[in-house]
């Protein structure tokens, strides 16, 4: 009778995916659907949450409506870009704050979510 000693085990390894780049695009809504189906049908609830989960008070994106630009959605958008190292323009922050306002917020809460949980484990087995 012989016995089969195993000397290793596969390792797993840590694979991060952090980077100078947004994690999804402006247009990537349909990444989280119920996020995107949030910010379409309550896009105050939304974007209240989507504060209170970047660190900022909660009512901070009701002041959205004075000017043409909407300045908390600008400033979020910018404090999360420097709060991770993201490339970017405070211009084209301001272009995606006036065009597509939801789109915005549902950018910085997926970007949020996925920089909360950076580390992915990879189990290699031979």
């Amino acid at each position: 009778m012989s016995v089969t000693t195993v000397v290793g085990q596969p390792r797993p390894y840590i694979m991060t995916t952090v980077n100078n780049e947004w994690s999804s695009g402006i247009c990537d809504c349909f990444q989280d659907l119920p996020q995107c189906c949030l910010s379409f049908w309550c896009p105050c609830c939304f974007a209240c949450k989507t504060s209170y989960e970047a660190g900022e008070c909660v009512c901070l994106p009701l002041l959205n409506g004075c000017g043409i630009i909407p300045p908390i959605t600008t400033a979020i958008r910018v404090s999360i870009r420097q709060r991770y190292g993201i490339e970017g323009t405070i211009c084209k922050d301001c272009v995606y704050a006036c065009c597509c306002g939801p789109c915005t917020w549902c950018q910085v809460a997926r970007e949020i979510k996925t920089r909360t949980n950076p580390i992915t484990f990879v189990n290699l087995s031979a």
